[in-house]
């Protein structure tokens, strides 16, 4: 996952990660700020940072961390669902007063470990084969670890249309008996009314 996004000083912004358990998250950010003399957004100042908050499905804080204008954070998933990844700026200025205008570019990995370059170039090819092929394991494990997460949410959401189905059947049968009650006390209520009148 690869955007940006425009923000206000000390205005968060979140997105939602759905992330599979025991899931290393890679997130690198820059932050640029608008320059009002040249009409575009330019390297931010070094002294503005990035507050960086990840919260699991169950509101547990899992990264709360200040970062500087450009860089990165990780972090594992022990529970799978939506993680909700929030980024502030750390500008020192009063939230009415602080008006400049922010981009931040944000690139997240999930499950993925970066190649060390250093490695791969070394001149020892068996070394840089291992190293390849275990990378390639890693890549297979989260495969499948989405994989297997993806059959949670499908048996879960098949469970619930289930008893949807289920509940609409018995609301269905239920409406019946109840027409069916009303329609024979109708009945029985004008046979007593026509017998009482001496129609019948």
């Amino acid at each position: 996952l690869a955007l940006y996004f425009h923000s206000g000083e000390r205005e968060e912004k979140c997105i939602i990660e759905d992330v599979p358990s025991d899931t290393l998250v890679i997130g690198n950010y820059k932050v640029q700020r608008w320059d009002i003399h040249k009409q575009d957004f330019l390297e931010s100042a070094p002294g503005l940072g990035m507050f960086v908050t990840v919260t699991t499905p169950s509101a547990e804080v899992l990264l709360s961390k200040l970062y500087g204008p450009q860089g990165t954070f990780s972090f594992t998933s022990y529970l799978s669902g939506e993680h909700v990844i929030c980024l502030q700026s750390n500008s020192t200025r009063f939230v009415a007063f602080a008006g400049s205008k922010l981009r931040i570019h944000l690139d997240i990995r999930v499950g993925e470990h970066f190649l060390d370059e250093s490695v791969v170039q070394a001149k020892d090819k068996v070394n840089e084969v291992n190293f390849r092929l275990e990378h390639l394991i890693e890549q297979i494990q989260h495969i499948s670890k989405e994989q297997n997460y993806e059959r949670e949410r499908e048996e879960k959401f098949r469970k619930t249309s289930e008893e949807t189905n289920s509940n609409i059947l018995w609301w269905a049968v239920i409406q019946t008996l109840i027409l069916i009650s009303i329609g024979i006390w109708q009945i029985k209520s004008l046979r007593d009314f026509f017998i009482s009148k001496k129609l019948v």
